[in-house]
């Protein structure tokens, strides 16, 4: 697939770069898909959430009345879970959620999720540059002079550039991250996916690296 390289003034360059086609022209792998994205939002979680069960909550254990001959419900104690100011039954408790995937699946994720982008045309090449300093402005004007200033972008660095990823922090919408870090549902989250010029060559020799 051949995609034409931008200037951050949104301009042709005149040059044109050919993507991978065993990067970005795979059958994309949905379950991959599925399982990487599963995994990293499970990864977000604090796990944290924790409720009161029968021997944490304070009071007597002693049966309120006997069992039969009132003509109440049985009730064992003032914790029972089906009284007011009781126990929670079976409530939530302190969790991990964290689980492993094998490289080779994460791997394959990734490029499938990039293989949509590249099928549906949301892929935008742009010629390396840099900024003098870090102001969220000039990365403002990047991105609108791609005309995706009310889009979700994903910009993607070969290496990583503390005058752009600070210039872009600030902003909701927009997103910087090395190839390193990129990971599915980054990709798959934003609208347009942005790469630097740099980054194809180190996309290529991480995913080769990994075979």
């Amino acid at each position: 697939m051949e995609v034409a390289i931008l200037n951050i003034e949104g301009n042709d360059t005149g040059r044109k770069v050919v993507l991978n086609n065993e990067v970005f022209g795979i059958e994309p792998n949905d379950h991959a898909i599925y399982l990487d994205v599963k995994q990293f939002l499970a990864n977000q979680r604090q796990g944290t959430h924790s409720s009161l069960e029968r021997s944490m909550v304070s009071g007597s254990t002693k049966k309120l009345h006997r069992q039969k001959g009132t003509g109440g419900s049985r009730k064992g104690s003032v914790k029972s879970g089906t009284r007011v100011g009781g126990a929670r039954i079976f409530g939530p408790q302190p969790r991990n959620y964290s689980f492993k995937l094998n490289k080779k699946l994460k791997q394959l994720a990734r490029m499938s999720a990039l293989a949509y982008k590249a099928k549906d045309s949301n892929i935008i090449v742009l010629e390396n540059f840099t900024f003098d300093s870090s102001k969220t402005k000039n990365y403002i004007n990047v991105i609108n002079n791609l005309k995706l200033n009310n889009a979700k972008t994903l910009l993607v660095m070969a290496d990583y550039n503390d005058f752009i990823y600070k210039s872009s922090r600030n902003l909701t919408k927009s997103k910087v991250v090395t190839v390193s870090d990129v990971n599915t549902y980054e990709i798959l989250n934003a609208q347009n996916v942005i790469l630097l010029e740099n980054s194809l060559g180190a996309i290529d020799n991480l995913f080769n690296k990994n075979k």
